[in-house]
């Protein structure tokens, strides 16, 4: 079977599957101990520019379960690290800023990027599309407001101070670093496509922290842009934490898949969203921590649930945590296909 007619990608498509497909985000390492030894004196950034590492890190989760498709292994950060921007992944602590963007004259750092910026992307994905036969490739990139966030604050941030600040009080400012990210973006997203993925998610992890009328007028019209000029080349997720009041503007953006937290039961959110999309989600990664018994009477609730969307890919409702067992991963891939099975000969 080929990859476009993989169930992950029909379920994208919301087309008749015979289980609900299910990937992790973060299904790539962390929790693996396999990708512990492997990254084992790498730093993050480096790993994430060496195309062997970059295949064999995002294959370990494919070998270990049934996951329906690969996820490319790579951060966020990675095309603003590819611009010049001083920058590093800290452990423990996530992406540091050397120094922040907070003025007009910090946002000429934002250069366009180019695919010749980033060549181990393209190399990487050539060689797992080819490893990966009939499994669907997932690319994926950070949204405008979450990298905003992360190059105004200096790094990980509770409240989001600066960058609402920015965002409230120097709006024109705000409204060229969106618009420099969302071209950044545009690009880092193409090159993976041109490469061979064949689906991709956009991350805009921290937009939940954002009131729904600010969304739609600080935040909305550059993803929408993003998504504008990718079109129909292949199926686009968008995926936010924390953004229940935001559902129904994230299906607006033009994804084609609406990501959903743990926050919102997926029938709820299958109201929210506008017609025509399908969803992700949505199971809590902290369950995964209790005893099979309650992560699968959780995922039956899931899937239940999953049936009154169009279109349903079942994942968790934010990445694997690292103390993760992957024997409960493993158990839960081969669970959401029976179970899912069972629900559709059911009707």
């Amino acid at each position: 079977m080929p990859a476009e007619e993989s169930t992950f990608l029909r379920a994208c498509r919301r087309q008749p599957v015979p289980h609900t497909p299910v990937w992790f985000m973060r299904q790539a390492g962390r929790s693996l101990p396999e990708y512990l030894r492997v990254r084992e004196g790498t730093a993050m950034l480096e790993a994430c520019a060496t195309p062997d590492l970059i295949v064999e890190i995002t294959m370990q989760p494919v070998r270990r379960y049934a996951v329906d498709a690969a996820i490319f292994f790579s951060d966020i950060v990675v095309p603003l690290k590819a611009i010049g921007i001083d920058l590093d992944i800290k452990p423990g602590v996530g992406p540091v800023i050397a120094d922040p963007i907070r003025d007009r004259a910090a946002v000429s750092r934002l250069r366009p990027l180019t695919p010749d910026d980033v060549p181990y992307v393209s190399d990487a994905i050539k060689g797992l599309v080819g490893e990966l036969g009939h499994i669907p490739l997932i690319g994926f990139a950070g949204a405008p407001f979450t990298l905003a966030s992360y190059l105004i604050e200096g790094g990980p941030s509770k409240n989001h101070d600066h960058t609402k600040a920015m965002m409230y009080g120097a709006p024109d400012l705000w409204f060229s670093v969106l618009d420099a990210l969302a071209d950044i973006t545009i690009t880092f997203l193409q090159t993976q496509i041109d490469a061979g993925v064949s689906a991709i998610q956009l991350f805009d992890s921290w937009v939940g922290a954002v009131a729904p009328e600010d969304y739609r007028e600080f935040v909305f019209p550059h993803t929408k842009k993003i998504f504008d000029a990718i079109g129909d080349q292949v199926p686009k997720i968008h995926f936010g934490v924390g953004t229940g009041e935001l559902l129904g503007q994230l299906g607006e953006t033009g994804a084609d898949v609406v990501g959903v937290d743990w926050r919102v039961p997926l029938d709820e959110a299958a109201r929210r969203v506008p017609a025509g999309k399908a969803l992700q989600g949505n199971l809590d990664p902290a369950i995964l921590l209790a005893p099979w018994e309650v992560v699968e009477e959780r995922t039956r609730e899931i899937l239940r649930r999953g049936r009154t969307a169009e279109g349903h890919v079942f994942n968790l409702g934010h990445g694997v945590l690292p103390s993760t067992d992957p024997e409960q991963l493993r158990r839960l891939a081969d669970f959401v296909h029976t179970e899912s099975a069972r629900l559709a000969a059911e009707g």
